[in-house]
C-alpha cells in the first residue's frame, strides 16, 4: 500500500523548518547587532559561533563526519534565510561553497583529518586565496607558483581582495605548478592546496595586509614567501586546480543568489512596512503629523558578493 504523504509537501515543510530554525537564529542579532559592528568594521564572531553551534555551516558535510548531509537547496535556504532575517551570510557562506572542494576532490584521508572538526567549529574554512594583482579576473593568468621539493611544495606569491582569513584557520589557495603553454590548455598546471593559516600567519610565510574597501567583508592582500605546503595537503590531482575551483564557483554562485534573494526580500518587506508607517501619521489635510511610532530603523549596507 503506498504512501499518502505527498513527498513535495514533505520537503516543502522541511524547508520551511529550515527558514523558521535560521529566523529563529538571527531574532537573537538584530538589527543595531549589525549596524553596531559595521561601524566598526568588526567581524560577527557570536552569530556565526551561534550558526556553527546549530550545525548550519555544516549544512553539507556527510553525517559520517559528524555534519548534517543536506544539499544544495538545503544550503541555499539557509544562508537566503539569514539575510532575509536581517543578518549578513557573507562572514560566513565561503565555508559551505569551499566545502564542496573538499567534498568532491579531497582524498579520503583529507575528509577524515578536516570535515569532522568542520563540522564541529573547531576548525573554520572562510578563506578561498585566488584574486591576484595582476591577473584580473582571467585566473589562468594568476602569477603565485609553487615549487616542489621533496615531500613539500614552496610557495611565492601575492593575493589580493581575500576575504576573511584574519577568521579563518584553514585557506584553499590556488598557484602555478607548471608554466603555462601557449599553445595548450592554459587551465592547467594550477594546482590547489589547503594552507594551515596560523602556522603560516605565525612564521610569516604569509604576511596578512588589510583592505580599506568599501563593504566590511574583512578584506586583505597577501604575501606568500616560501610557504611550505606538505605534498599531502595537495586537493586532488596537482594541475588539475583549476577544474576543482569551478566546482565552488558553480556552488557559490548558486548560494549568493540565494542570499541577493534574501536581501531583496528583507529590503521589501523594510521598505513596505516604513511605507505603512508613514501612510499612517498621514492626516486627513494630507500633511504629516506627529507620531508616536519611532524612527525607521536606518536600512543596512548592502552585502556585495566577495571571495
Amino acid at each position: 500500500m503506498g504512501s499518502d504523504v505527498d513527498p513535495t509537501t514533505s520537503a516543502k515543510e522541511e524547508l520551511q523548518d529550515i527558514r523558521d530554525a535560521i529566523r529563529a537564529v538571527c531574532a537573537d542579532f538584530p538589527d543595531a547587532y549589525w549596524r553596531e559592528l559595521d561601524a566598526r568594521r568588526a567581524y560577527p564572531t557570536e552569530f556565526v559561533a551561534a550558526l556553527t553551534a546549530g550545525g548550519w555551516l555544516g549544512a553539507l558535510i556527510p553525517e559520517r563526519f559528524g555534519g548534517s548531509g543536506l544539499g544544495l537547496t538545503e544550503a541555499a535556504v539557509i544562508l537566503g534565510e539569514v539575510n532575509h532575517s536581517g543578518g549578513n551570510a557573507a562572514a560566513a557562506h565561503a565555508q559551505m561553497y569551499i566545502l564542496s572542494t573538499i567534498l568532491r576532490h579531497g582524498s579520503a584521508e583529507q575528509q577524515a583529518r578536516y570535515l569532522p572538526d568542520l563540522a564541529s567549529g573547531r576548525l573554520r574554512l572562510q578563506a578561498f586565496g585566488i584574486t591576484e594583482p595582476d591577473a584580473g579576473s582571467d585566473t589562468t593568468q594568476i602569477q603565485t607558483t609553487a615549487v616542489l621539493s621533496g615531500d613539500k611544495y614552496v610557495i611565492r606569491g601575492q593575493k589580493i581582495f581575500i576575504s576573511r582569513v584574519e577568521h579563518s584557520d584553514l585557506m584553499l589557495l590556488l598557484a602555478r605548478t607548471s608554466a603555462p603553454d601557449e599553445s595548450a590548455d592554459r587551465t592547467r598546471g594550477l594546482s590547489l592546496f589547503l594552507v594551515d593559516l596560523p602556522a603560516a600567519i605565525a612564521s610569516a610565510q604569509i604576511v596578512v595586509r588589510p583592505l580599506d574597501v568599501m563593504m566590511n567583508h574583512h578584506t586583505t592582500q597577501l604575501f606568500i614567501d616560501d610557504l611550505e605546503v606538505p605534498v599531502a595537503n595537495v586537493i586532488g590531482r596537482p594541475g588539475e586546480g583549476f577544474r576543482y575551483v569551478i566546482d565552488s564557483w558553480n556552488a557559490e554562485r548558486i548560494l549568493i543568489a540565494a542570499e541577493c534573494v534574501g536581501d531583496g526580500d528583507w529590503f521589501v518587506e523594510r521598505a513596505a512596512r516604513y511605507a505603512s508607517d508613514r501612510s499612517s501619521s498621514v492626516g486627513r489635510s494630507g500633511r504629516t503629523r506627529e507620531s508616536s511610532s519611532p524612527s525607521p530603523t536606518p536600512m543596512r549596507p548592502f552585502a556585495r558578493p566577495s571571495s
